[in-house]
């Protein structure tokens, strides 16, 4: 095994993992308000946003999908050593990693059932850059308002319209994240 793909996970696997399963779960309670997390160094696409995410919620049991340009030798290399992750179509995904463009279509995900919503895909989307203007945000864990730049105002309204159903997102730049769950209202 090359030694790039050993490297890049949590240094302090327990410490790690409990704080950066703090800032996912706090990105998706609070929606739309920037966290910055540093805790994984992945390959190449990968931002150490995304790698940190995928470190925390990946697991044996989470079949995940790598689209486009993440969908590298290495990185799959580096989810399997350190998440033992399955990977998976968009249709079997429970996460899937990519760019925008790369996503679509979103019809192609779980969205859930209405005997279980919570069987529905989270989608990590890399972004050139994470900025909180642009969008105007509503819903659960907003006080008022939020605003976070989205690569596409018209599929996440459509989205948050399905609800209970839907897509739950994260959004990561850099060392940078945000997250989108599908009660946001997006105006």
């Amino acid at each position: 095994m090359r030694a790039d793909v050993l490297e890049g996970g949590f240094r302090d696997t327990p410490v790690d993992a409990a704080r950066s399963f703090r800032a996912a779960m706090e990105a998706m309670a609070r929606p739309g308000r920037i966290r910055t997390t540093d805790v994984a160094a992945p390959p190449s696409p990968l931002s150490s946003a995304a790698g940190t995410l995928i470190l925390t919620l990946c697991d044996p049991g989470t079949p995940i999908h790598l689209a486009g340009a993440h969908d590298t030798q290495g990185v799959r290399e580096w989810i399997a050593f350190h998440t033992g992750a399955p990977f998976a179509g968009r249709r079997q995904a429970q996460f899937a990693v990519g760019c925008w463009e790369d996503l679509l279509p979103l019809g192609e995900y779980r969205i859930g059932t209405s005997e279980y919503p919570d069987r529905s895909a989270t989608l990590i989307v890399e972004m050139p850059e994470l900025t909180a203007r642009g969008a105007t945000l509503r819903g659960p864990g907003i006080s008022t308002t939020a605003t976070l730049d989205l690569p596409d105002k018209i599929e996440f309204a459509r989205n948050a319209a399905r609800f209970p159903l839907g897509l739950d997102f994260f959004l990561t730049a850099g060392t940078r994240l945000a997250a989108i769950p599908r009660s946001t209202k997006v105006d």
